[in-house]
This record gives structure tokens, C-alpha cells and sequence, in this order.
């Protein structure tokens, strides 16, 4: 655990904020009262499958847990769930004639070049039953709902072992009636509260996605909220009265009530807490367009941000067919962690990952009876790990022979190579994977990478990113404070957001705009009540209105803001605004307008956003009084390049503002290790970032 204090003195009770990210392999946690203008950072062992534990011994090194005023959690529980398939038995009710569309998708293909490859939806098809009802595309109901169908339907469902419902009617974004009906219906007959429905999911057009995010969102559902009620009751066992939310994938902070009723929208959550704190971090220390990447046990997620806005997708998928349709920060991610296993396949070529070791049994240096090697060997074989300091505190020292012996035997005898040349060779292969996932989202979107800076963090982010500068040909590196809990302070800075969608499906000249404005007003005071409700501090709330639109004819949307506000009672929008609204958006995203075409508005979009009380970051700064020879720890000699260097190791967080570190040097801080390669050189900013270049 990390302390810091600045200035001196007691916090008053239930003045705090915890920021808890739970990982594959660690638990991180950072702790900020502002009254007191203290910080601290803590890093402890995760417990697959009993995550509680971690996260409440991970709080415990705070103090009592009684005195904590809020906690804000990232979590991956979702995303593992939707990953591995471990999901709650769901059914689907759904119009007759529509049973498939889930298995149906888009008739994309597993393998874009090949015809083999197959899908299996989260829901089989003897869980997905038809009922007679139709609404008509414009909200006429043409066919009342029978009651009685559904209920049926439901005791079925539950005679097969269903844990969870999805309710989907084919055109219930245009009017809900039938849809309430079966709600009410389904609810009648089911034991619990595992219930979802699309008009109050997802009301927007285009059913194969609205289906899919209503499915999910049930398939979801026992499982975080059976973990978050988990997570609630430990608390409460230890006597905490304060509040408890979660971070969405859309970067905002949401309750606990709201995530067990919209679970589907923590599925990006660890990740985008990290990517909101390094958008954070490098705007303030000058660098507003970054790649950030999140290199954990098991994954290295990658996230654009340019001018310090990070990107927000609508729609995202979570794996083949896994289509989730809600606002999410645009992160790619890639089975490259510290814990990916290296082996040599079938055809002799070496891989890392996507395998991953995890936090049980873990790298084989860490004692826990794994024998196949990972990335986290690699890197402590070429002596770039400590092993007498491992970070977290989980092991008082890591076992380099056993690391050895099983890059040996799984990777130097196989491709005929020394274990040092094996060790080197995993890394760079790990290098590679991850510049590539760099490359998908700066050159293949059209961004030049020598204008971007890598933001690393994550216990081993560090480690790799002077590789990533020289062969991705990056700008510099700029590598957090504390990088292993960026996650964790994410929570603690990321504001409270709410997101709601409706859909318009009209022309511009076919616009009523009063009722435009009517909808904007209602779904910016819905939006506002559940922002108000989160029950944290905020010192205000900004409301954001967007239209997808396009061309009449045309399929793919484009995001409109629109620059209006609403003042009494009214947001003012008129044809005009939302016409030249869509011309500067469409000329921004093409370079070019289609004249004598209608544009069309597809979808409505407000969101209200809870600005938090702003976080400091100063308050990172190291101390003054150290110097650049009180920090270093000493030599050790590491592997670069082919050859044995001698390097000097320092204490990170010692080091003042101001020094300058030329490698090759290794600077080494409890939550993760630094690595600066010979050809780099490193400089503390005034915010104790570690800024790495190339060397003039």
C-alpha cells in the first residue's frame, strides 16, 4: 500500500471516496478524501469466483470500512460472463415469426475469407418461444397481445430451467402497449426479478440488435446482480452506510440499483474507468491525444482519445455474435496479458496468448503449480521483474529458476533456442500483438501515431511501452503516478452518467418539431432523475442531446450534437438547427455533403452527465526534498537487444520532479515496474508522470 498526505491531518468520517478495480490477477484500490487532501493506493490478490474477499481486504487496508463515505467499483464481472459463457439459462419471448433473429444475426461469418465457423446464441432455440402480436413499424397495433400466451410461455420457460426472460416484440421501439402487456403478463408467473424488456433496454429501431442487447441484458442479470448483492452484503457486514455504484462502460458512474436492472452496461466497466483517468491524467500534463493501453493478467485493452475526448461507440461487440447496443468507449482488446501462456503450436511458429494462466494458479514464478510459461516469466527471466519485489505484495519473492526451467522446456528446446534468446523472444512476440492492436485503432481510423502519446498502466503496462514507441513510431510514452490502479482512480474522478435513447425515424422536412422538443424535455428529465438519485456529489449536471442521422436511402448513421439547451421548458430546435447540425457532422466525418438529398433522423440520444467535484491531480506530485541519487536503489544487470546491460534500478516514487533518467534503467514502485530501454531517456513531470522518449 502506497500513502500520501497532503496537507496533514484527520479525515472526517464518511468524507471518502474508494475507487475499486477487480482484475483477473489483482485487486486494485485508490482511496481520496478531499477534505483531508489525502490519497492512498492499495493493491491486493483477486479471488476468482470470490471476488468479495479481495475487494473487502483490499478496503480493510484503508481503515474500518464503516468509515468510508462511497465506494465506486469497476468491474469485469460482465465481461467474463459474456467472454466465457457463464451467463444465467435465459428465455425469449418474442413476435411470431421472429424466434431466430438471434441466431440470425446479420449473417455476418466467424471467418470473413472462409465458410466454416459456427455461432451458438446465449439462448437455445427450445427457450425461445412466439406469441401473436403485432405493432406496425408506424405504432399502429394491429393485433392485441393474448396474456395469456405469455403466461404460458413463461411457465414453460421456467419448466425448462430458465433463470432469466427476455421480452422482445418486433416493432415495440414504435409503441410499447403489447410489450407493457407482456411484462406485466410474464412478471405475474416469475419467481424473481430477472426480467427484460426491450422497450425499456433498448427502444430504437433495427431488431436483430435490440434483441441481442435485451438477451444479454437478461443472461446478465442473476449474475451481476447476484455479485453486486454479494458485494453489498459483505459491506454491510461490516457496518458500511454509504453508497455503493458502479462504472459504466460508457466511462460514467451509475448505481447499484441501476446496474442489477442494466447489467448489460457494465460490460466494458474495469476498462473504461482506466481509460477516463488517463484521459484525465494526460490532458492536465499537456498531452491531449493519447493511446492508452491497459495491460493486466489476462488482456492489453487499447482506447484512442484525441483532443481529451475519448471515443464513444453505440454499439459494440463483445465476442462473435455477442452484439451489445448501448453508448461504450471504443476499447479493442487482445488476450496479450502478463499471464498469457507462451507455446509453440502446430506449425512451429511461437504464440502468446490468448490462454491466460490468471491470478490461480498465475505465472509459474509465482509458486502456484502452473508449468507453462507467460509473459510475467519472460520479463522476470530477462531480469526486467524483480523478483525480490514482486508487485502487490501477493509473494515475498518470485521463483526465477521455475520460470526458467519452463521457458526451456516449452519454448527454447522447441525452436532451438537459448532460454534468454526463448525470454526475448516472447516478449517481442507480445510486442507485436500489441502494436498491432495500436495500429487497428491510429492508422487503420486515419491517425498519424507520431502525433499520439502511449499512456501505459496496469501492473505491466510500463514494461512494454518503449517497444510500442520505436515500432509503432509513437510520439513518447507517458506512464501514470501509480499506473497498476489508473482503473482504480478512474473510479474516482469518472462522473455520474446516464444514457437514453429513442427512436424518431423521420425526414427533416417531415420533422414535427414540437414533438422533437417534447421528447428531448422528457428524456433529458428522465435521464436527470436517475443521475440525481446516484445519490454522489456532483456540482451540477450538463444534459447532451444527439441525433443519428442520414442521407434518405442510405444505411450507416452519423452522431449530431446538437447545440441546444433547454431553458423554460423548451430546447428551442427547430428544422434549421438539426439541418446544419447534420451538415457540419456529415462534412466533418466525409469531407463532402450529398445536395438534393433528404436527410433523415434515425434516432434521438440524451444524455445527463453528474460532473463530480474535480479531483486534483497535483495532489500526485512527489514530494519535495529527494533527489535523483537518494532514489536509486542500484545495478542489475537485464537483458536487451541479444546482450546482458548494466542498469541502474531506481525508487520510482522518489524521484523528484524535474530528473531525468537515461536508460537502459528499470525505476520500481509497488504497484507496477518501469522499464526504460537503452536508446530512451525518461523525465518527471510535475505531476510525477514518467515521460519517455527517444533519445536526442
Amino acid at each position: 500500500m502506497n500513502t500520501h498526505v497532503k496537507p496533514e491531518g484527520n479525515s472526517p468520517v464518511g468524507t471518502s471516496v474508494v475507487g475499486v478495480d477487480v482484475g483477473g490477477t489483482f485487486t486494485d484500490l485508490f482511496y481520496y478524501d478531499a477534505a483531508a487532501g489525502r490519497f492512498r493506493t492499495a493493491k491486493v490478490s483477486s479471488n476468482r469466483g470470490d471476488e468479495a474477499t479481495g475487494f473487502l481486504e483490499g478496503l480493510k487496508t484503508f481503515g474500518p470500512v464503516a468509515d468510508l463515505g462511497s465506494i465506486v467499483h469497476g468491474t469485469t464481472v460482465g465481461t467474463n460472463a459474456l467472454l466465457e459463457r457463464k451467463g444465467a439459462r435465459t428465455a425469449l419471448i418474442t413476435t411470431a415469426g421472429f424466434r431466430d433473429v438471434l441466431e440470425m444475426r446479420r449473417r455476418d461469418r466467424l471467418n470473413t475469407w472462409g465458410l466454416w465457423g459456427d455461432f451458438v446464441p446465449v439462448i437455445e432455440r427450445d427457450l425461445r418461444f412466439e406469441v401473436n402480436e403485432r405493432v406496425l413499424a408506424d405504432g399502429t397495433v394491429r393485433q392485441t397481445l393474448d396474456v395469456e400466451e405469455v403466461r404460458a410461455a413463461a411457465r414453460r420457460a421456467l419448466a425448462l430451467g430458465a433463470e432469466a426472460l427476455a421480452i422482445v416484440f418486433i416493432n415495440a421501439y414504435a409503441n410499447s402497449e403489447n410489450e407493457m402487456l407482456a411484462l406485466e403478463a410474464a412478471q405475474s408467473v416469475w419467481p424473481n426479478d430477472n426480467v427484460a424488456c426491450s422497450s425499456q433496454i433498448l427502444p430504437e429501431i433495427r431488431e436483430f440488435e435490440r434483441t441481442s442487447t435485451t438477451a444479454l441484458n437478461a443472461y446478465l442479470q442473476p449474475v451481476v446482480g447476484g455479485y453486486l448483492r454479494k458485494l453489498s452484503d459483505a459491506l454491510k457486514s461490516e457496518a458500511f452506510g454509504g453508497r455503493f455504484h458502479i462504472v459504466q462502460s460508457n466511462g460514467g458512474v451509475m448505481s447499484t440499483e441501476t446496474a442489477r436492472r442494466l447489467p448489460v452496461r457494465t460490460a466494458l466497466s474495469g476498462p473504461a474507468a482506466g481509460v477516463i483517468a488517463a484521459a484525465a491524467i494526460s490532458k492536465a500534463a499537456g498531452f491531449p491525444n493519447i493511446i492508452t493501453g491497459d495491460l493486466g493478467g489476462t488482456s492489453f485493452d487499447v482506447s484512442l482519445v484525441v483532443e481529451g475526448e475519448t471515443a464513444l461507440a453505440a454499439q459494440t461487440t463483445i465476442d462473435f455474435g455477442l452484439v451489445i447496443r448501448t453508448p461504450m468507449i471504443e476499447i479493442t482488446t487482445i488476450g496479450a496479458g502478463g499471464g498469457s501462456i507462451a507455446h509453440v503450436d502446430a506449425g512451429g511458429l511461437l504464440q502468446v496468448g490468448p490462454e491466460s494462466a490468471g491470478s490461480r494458479p498465475g505465472p509459474v514464478a509465482y509458486g502456484q503449480g502452473n508449468t507453462r510459461p507467460t509473459l510475467t516469466d519472460a520479463n522476470i527471466v530477462l531480469g526486467r521483474i524483480n523478483a525480490e519485489r514482486p508487485i502487490g505484495g501477493k509473494l515475498a519473492r518470485l521463483d526465477v529458476e521455475a520460470a526458467r526451467k519452463a521457458i526451456e522446456e516449452h519454448v527454447a528446446k522447441p525452436c532451438g533456442l537459448s532460454v534468454m534468446e526463448a525470454a526475448e523472444a516472447i516478449v517481442k512476440i507480445a510486442d507485436g500483438r500489441m502494436a498491432g492492436a495500436i495500429r487497428l485503432v491510429s492508422i487503420e481510423r486515419g491517425h498519424d501515431p507520431a502525433k499520439f502519446v502511449a499512456v501505459p498502466f496496469g501492473g505491466g503496462g510500463a514494461l512494454h511501452a518503449g517497444a510500442l514507441i520505436k515500432d509503432v513510431g509513437l510520439q513518447a510514452a507517458l506512464v501514470p503516478r501509480y499506473p497498476g490502479v489508473t482503473s482504480a482512480l478512474g473510479c474516482v474522478i469518472a462522473d455520474i452518467r446516464h444514457d437514453q435513447v429513442q427512436t424518431v425515424n423521420l425526414t427533416v422536412e417531415a420533422l414535427d418539431t414540437n414533438m422533437l422538443d417534447r421528447r428531448m424535455v422528457e428524456e433529458a428529465e428522465a435521464a436527470r432523475k436517475i443521475v440525481e438519485e446516484a445519490g454522489l456529489p456532483i456540482d451540477g449536471i450538463d444534459l447532451v442531446f444527439e441525433l443519428d442521422m442520414h442521407y434518405l436511402g442510405q444505411t450507416h448513421t452519423v452522431a449530431v450534437p446538437l447545440p441546444v439547451t433547454i431553458e423554460n421548458g423548451s430546447t428551442g430546435v427547430t428544422r434549421a438547427i438539426v439541418q446544419a447540425a447534420f451538415d457540419a457532422a456529415y462534412q466533418a466525418s466525409f469531407s463532402r455533403l450529398l445536395p438534393g438529398l433528404q436527410a433523415k433522423i434515425v434516432n434521438l440520444r440524451t444524455s445527463a452527465i453528474g460532473r463530480r467535484p474535480h479531483f486534483s491531480l497535483a495532489a500526485l506530485a512527489p514530494e519535495p526534498g529527494t533527489t535523483v541519487d537518494q532514489a536509486k536503489l542500484g545495478n542489475r544487470q537485464v537483458w536487451f537487444d541479444g546482450g546482458w546491460h548494466d542498469t541502474a534500478i531506481y525508487a520510482r516514487l522518489d524521484l523528484p520532479v524535474g530528473a531525468v533518467i537515461d536508460g537502459p534503467a528499470i525505476l520500481e514502485q509497488p504497484d507496477a515496474t518501469v522499464l526504460v530501454d537503452p536508446d530512451l531517456s525518461a523525465r518527471v513531470d510535475e505531476f510525477g508522470n514518467v515521460i519517455m522518449e527517444r533519445k536526442p
